[in-house]
């Protein structure tokens, strides 16, 4: 079994790695690599060599298995990979390699315990897109949590602590909320089949009206869009990403923020579609405020990963305009827009942790004219930079295209006031672009012998380059993995949200 697997080959892993920096420092390093390339492998065996059972539900499963675990309470382990879970398995593992890249000379004490959480934070991910038994997704949206407030709070940098409480008190707080419903949903299957309940497919048919089903989707709502996260919920991101070592940022960025709104499409609004109908207006005012208000409160920072951290919410709001939007188009957009932005803010979050270990700064104001030093970091800089707002021919249009075209067929105001975080995109990044790597050189003096781009650095770069130009230039190939899915779930709500 596919899942069963690649989430103890990680969980495995994570643990050897601890133990093995008895033997030698660079071990651990060296097990993680081993463990997320054997995941990696397993996975595009499978992905290459399966397809759609067209005897499942929906028939767009690859995969569905179910063990009993705790009877009495309706509790199963019940996982399922269908197209959508499968293409956010394939850029979490990618995504562990990457950061485990970033990692390779950054991390320079408690070693094995820093790869023990960067492994087990995957393998909570991992659970995350194939549990269907929701007592289940919980647990592992607990295990991805609990690992990367620890890389947080242990390697981050000069105020982590503050950051990494701040990240667990949003996310537990918000956790909660989703507890809370994920239990009375297993309580009124109780009460109207005479037994509890925690499986997605039982779950699909209790009855709930008014405003019953409205509080409890609610509470799934809460607990995935301050994981997305939406504006509102939004103020612990730039601290944790200010604060977190580089490795700890890419995964953050690129797979940690992708969990929330796969919740919302695989949970929130399946489960509960008349009252997702009559909250769509708000989500997608949220999402048209959130992109417009975080693109201008980027323009006020200096610190270049904050920076980063609030464009990464405003990009977050094309996904929550396409998924409320609840059309094909709008769904599509959203997937391809979690794909591809979690390759572009993953290679941004690594530039700029590779400018701080080179200048010990953040600060923009003391780094310009860095293409004249840094050549090919500055022109990577430059690729992801025009790639995250949106480079026709790169992943990120397509998906932002697509998020806007399935709105607009749903609410055009909010849509059209959301287009209009586009063109504030492009212009901060111009203005970073000229500021930082354009001018006459300047560095902090005591650095300037910083060298330009490694081997490791420069392998990770062009693999997320070329990820980036494939979903441009073929997007149809990853719109055809999730097609069936998205379909299924629109179905589950009568088409529309």
């Amino acid at each position: 079994m596919i899942v069963l697997i690649l989430v103890a080959t990680l969980f495995v892993g994570g643990a050897i790695a601890w133990a093995s920096e008895a033997l030698d420092a660079r071990m651990p390093r060296v097990v993680a690599l081993l463990s997320l390339l054997v995941s990696a492998v397993l996975l595009l065996v499978f992905s290459l060599n399966s397809g759609p059972d067209v005897g499942s539900p929906g028939g767009q499963w690859w995969i569905l298995a179910s063990w009993s675990w705790i009877p009495r309470f309706g509790i199963a382990l019940l996982v399922g990979v269908d197209g959508l879970s499968l293409l956010l398995l394939l850029l979490t593992i990618f995504l562990g390699l990457i950061a485990l890249g970033a990692a390779w000379d950054e991390i320079k004490e408690r070693v094995g315990f820093f790869y023990f959480n960067l492994l087990w934070t995957i393998a909570g991910v991992v659970g995350v897109f194939t549990a269907l038994d929701l007592f289940l997704f919980f647990f592992f949206w607990e295990v991805m949590l609990i690992p990367m407030y620890l890389i947080i709070a242990i390697w981050g940098h000069e105020n982590r602590a503050y950051a990494a409480m701040k990240f667990f008190l949003y996310t537990q707080v918000s956790g909660l909320f989703l507890l809370m419903a994920i239990l009375s949903m297993s309580y009124l299957h109780y009460v109207q089949f005479a037994r509890f309940s925690f499986d997605y497919f039982d779950l699909q048919n209790i009855a709930l009206v008014g405003s019953l089903q409205t509080w409890i989707m609610l509470g799934f709502f809460v607990g995935f869009a301050t994981k997305l996260p939406i504006f509102g919920l939004h103020s612990w991101l730039p601290d944790a990403h200010s604060q977190a070592p580089t490795a700890g940022s890419v995964l953050l960025a690129g797979v940690l923020l992708k969990t929330g709104a796969y919740g919302l499409i695989r949970f929130a609004v399946p489960l509960f579609p008349e009252a997702s109908d009559s909250f769509s207006s708000v989500a997608m005012t949220i999402a048209a405020l959130g992109i417009l208000y975080c693109a201008k409160v980027a323009f006020a920072q200096q610190d270049i990963k904050r920076l980063i951290a609030y464009t990464s919410v405003s990009h977050m709001g094309f996904v929550l305009l396409g998924i409320y939007a609840w059309n094909l188009y709008g769904l599509q957009g959203a997937v391809m827009t979690m794909l591809a932005h979690g390759l572009s803010s993953a290679a941004l979050f690594m530039l700029a942790g590779g400018l701080q270990s080179r200048f010990h700064t953040r600060d923009m104001r003391q780094l310009n004219g860095l293409w004249a030093k840094l050549p090919m970091l500055s022109a990577m800089a430059l690729f992801f930079s025009v790639a995250a707002v949106g480079m026709p021919g790169l992943g990120n249009f397509i998906g932002e295209f697509l998020s806007l075209l399935g709105a607009f067929q749903s609410n055009p105001v909010a849509t059209i006031f959301a287009a209009l975080g586009l063109v504030l995109a492009a212009v901060y990044s111009l203005w970073v672009i000229q500021k930082v790597l354009h001018g006459s050189l300047q560095v902090p003096n005591e650095y300037s012998n910083a060298a330009d781009l490694s081997l490791v650095e420069i392998l990770c770069y062009a693999l997320m380059a070329l990820g980036l130009v494939w979903m441009g230039m073929y997007p149809q190939s990853f719109l055809d993995v999730s097609e069936a899915s998205l379909l299924y779930l629109q179905s589950l709500s009568g088409g529309a949200a």
